[in-house]
């Protein structure tokens, strides 16, 4: 009669099938004869493929007596590689160092109490030094003399589902996430390659493409290291015989699965041309490669592009294996998209601040900017704007601002706040209307309807207006809520403008005032500052401090340095080294007109102002040697232009004539405050023909308001 005592637990009975699952007899028998005559029926049958047996075995058993002693063990599955189980030693051997203690605690409480620890997560030591992680389970053995039963449920490959996924999701780079996501299949295979549909790269939307209209280009490739010549490498574009291939392989049946070519003869004969084989297969020797596409779940679903991983032909893949690849692929999937998108922001926004970035100067003003983005991840894609351009009439507007945010959102709003300004600036507004109209449209940009539907508000951004007259050496300056200007003159004395505060742009819960402008002189020699409050804020110091360290940089360029180089350097040496927000920095070296290259008239208002004019205008054209037919354009402008003055407006009149470059421009001012227009003129009508001969004499003509009443512009080529 058997006298060994039915388990009275569920745990004993785990014990005792546990028990049984480690073999007895040959190679694993080192207990001694008693167990190589036990009973070999108890053991688990075997699958008719030993190796898919090997692949998909996971659970690992070892007994150990009372004093934590190997009495016998279960490891033969390939997960378990590299564990020393031999018997007779403790079972401590296969623990790191700092987990003895706690673990040997736990094995002696069991041994103690009988209560079982189950599924703790447990590292394991292997004999090359890297670590495999289990879930372990620490049971009393069936038979209480035997001591214990301990299960090992081998985790590193769920484990690294988990990791890969979380580090494949840390970047917003879409070539950093292909990267991440070849190194986590390096795992599977020798080679790793990530190759992306081009859409992908430029951020465009990517449909269900026809097979043969794909295109795809290596993102990423692992290990690191020589590749034979004529191998894709990461940035080259694949053949598009290549992209047809790959893609309808992954698009067989209509959908996108995962496919497996066992060896380099298959693989040859898929390919078909020798240029492709060295072009995709990594090596000369025999391999095998699995092909699983990225696939965007969707209706229909939409392939971002192929995963390849490649080993050794000696090592085929299994169909755990493959599940493996493709609950991985199918998990980060999602993370190619995400940075797809932001791949898309990204070149959208980039190419709206380069179309924004200043150009360079021209005869009377140079300008050079700097703009750096707050972080990394941000790439250019900031709420800080910055512009110089020329003004129709010969005047050089700088501008400045601040959108609040960053972003597409910020983006487009400082995109819309310069062009607006740029259009209002060269349509003649002075630097105060036209911040009054950039702050309506901060306000209506704002409303329920429009702005914060999309989760974005732009009240509260800043910006400076600043506008050059190379005749007059001044600076017409307005400001919403900016930081004032730093002014350097010839002599060097440095320091901010004086610019009266006022609040930033769609303040409407602030006292409502009028933008003032505030006029400077700049000889010729001064260099202007404009920038944003990235460069100056410190935590160490106060603005005012920050604000005067940039004056004292600005003071130290010198009048023959390079501006764009001056500039870099004044950032470099402000800018906090943790930035919180954008820097930029626009500098201005005034140049002006020569002297002799203008001249300025003031005439009464009377009838004989017109004779008056062209004589004075004849006398100088003759001395700059213009050409006859140049002289009776202008001096038939000039006629026109001081006969509506004194017709139309009263008070004195001002001529100035300016040589500039190719041209030759032309300026009437009167105290009048109607804008001249160019209306229908009939053949017998007695009057109206003055603009029509303006229009037709002149490259361009136009109107600017000045705080006596305004100016038309007329623009002859020399």
């Amino acid at each position: 009669m058997d006298s060994t005592p039915s388990p009275s637990s569920p745990f004993d009975l785990v014990s005792s099938a546990l028990g049984k699952y480690i073999p007895r007899g040959g190679a694993a028998a080192d207990a001694g004869p008693a167990d190589s005559q036990g009973d070999r029926t108890a053991r688990p049958p075997v699958p008719a493929d030993p190796a898919a047996r090997r692949q998909e075995q996971i659970l690992g058993v070892v007994n150990l007596d009372r004093d934590l002693r190997i009495t016998r063990s279960n490891l033969d599955a390939p997960v378990f590689a590299g564990l020393d189980a031999a018997t007779g030693s403790p079972v401590v051997d296969l623990l790191p160092p700092g987990d003895v203690p706690t673990v040997t605690r736990r094995l002696r409480q069991v041994l103690e109490t009988g209560d079982a620890h189950v599924a703790r997560v447990q590292r394991l030591r292997r004999g090359d030094g890297s670590e495999l992680v289990v879930s372990m389970s620490i049971l009393s053995a069936a038979q209480p003399h035997e001591g214990l039963t301990v299960s090992l449920i081998a985790m590193a490959r769920r484990l690294h589902l988990y990791a890969a996924e979380t580090a494949i999701g840390t970047s917003l780079d879409i070539g950093e996430t292909a990267q991440s996501l070849a190194e986590s299949l390096l795992a599977w295979g020798d080679v790793a390659a990530i190759d992306l549909d081009f859409a992908v790269w430029t951020g465009e939307g990517v449909t269900d493409q026809a097979p043969g209209r794909i295109r795809l280009r290596r993102a990423a490739l692992v290990p690191d290291r020589a590749w034979p010549e004529g191998y894709l490498t990461p940035g080259d574009d694949l053949p598009r015989d290549a992209s047809r291939l790959l893609s309808q392989a992954i698009r067989r049946d209509d959908a996108a699965q995962a496919i497996v070519i066992p060896d380099r003869e298959a693989i040859e004969r898929v390919l078909g041309s020798p240029r492709l084989v060295r072009a995709l297969v990594p090596s000369e020797r025999s391999a095998g490669v699995a092909c699983i596409p990225l696939v965007l779940e969707g209706t229909p679903p939409v392939v971002l592009g192929v995963a390849e991983v490649w080993r050794r032909a000696d090592r085929p893949f299994h169909d755990s294996e493959l599940f493996d690849l493709q609950e991985l692929v199918a998990r980060t999937s999602h993370h190619v998209d995400l940075a797809r998108q932001h791949q898309r922001e990204h070149t959208q926004v980039l190419a709206l601040q380069r179309r924004l970035l200043p150009r360079t100067g021209g005869d009377t003003i140079e300008t050079a900017s700097v703009y750096q983005p707050a972080t990394p991840d941000s790439a250019g894609v900031g709420g800080d704007w910055v512009n110089s351009f020329p003004l129709p009439d010969g005047r050089t507007a700088l501008v400045v601002g601040d959108v609040v945010g960053h972003g597409l959102g910020a983006a487009a709003t400082m995109g819309q706040l310069s062009m607006e300004a740029r259009a209002l600036l060269s349509a003649g507004l002075a630097p105060d209307e036209v911040l009054e109209h950039l702050d309506e449209t901060v306000s209506l940009l704002d409303d329920a309807e429009s702005g914060l539907a999309a989760g974005y508000s732009a009240l509260g951004s800043t910006c400076c207006i600043a506008v050059y007259d190379p005749v007059s050496h001044h600076v017409a300056l307005a400001s919403a809520g900016h930081l004032p200007p730093v002014l350097v003159p010839p002599d060097g004395r440095s320091g901010p403008l004086a610019v009266r505060p006022h609040p930033g742009l769609g303040a409407e819960f602030a006292l409502r005032e009028p933008f003032d402008v505030h006029t400077f002189a700049v000889p010729p020699g001064s260099l202007l500052a404009l920038y944003t409050d990235g460069l100056v804020e410190d935590p160490a110091l106060s603005i005012d401090e920050g604000i005067g360290r940039l004056a004292d940089a600005v003071a130290a360029v010198h009048p023959w340095d390079g501006l764009q180089a001056a500039a870099r350097h004044v950032v470099s040496g402000l800018a906090p080294v943790r930035r919180r927000d954008d820097v930029t920095l626009l500098l201005a070296r005034m140049i002006g007109y020569r002297k002799g290259d203008t001249a300025t008239w003031r005439l009464p208002a009377r009838d004989d102002a017109a004779a008056r004019a062209r004589t004075l205008v004849s006398a100088l054209l003759r001395q700059w040697h213009s050409r006859d037919d140049t002289r009776d354009s202008v001096l038939l402008l000039v006629s026109e232009l001081v006969t509506n003055a004194v017709r139309f407006a009263g008070g004195p009149i001002t001529v100035r004539l300016i040589r500039a470059g190719h041209d030759l421009l032309c300026e009437v001012g009167d105290t009048g405050n109607g804008r001249p227009r160019l209306g229908p003129c009939g053949p017998f009508d007695d009057g109206g023909r003055g603009l029509h001969v303006v229009h037709r004499l002149t490259t361009g003509w136009g109107v600017r308001w000045t705080d006596n009443g305004k100016v038309v512009w007329a623009k002859v080529a020399r």
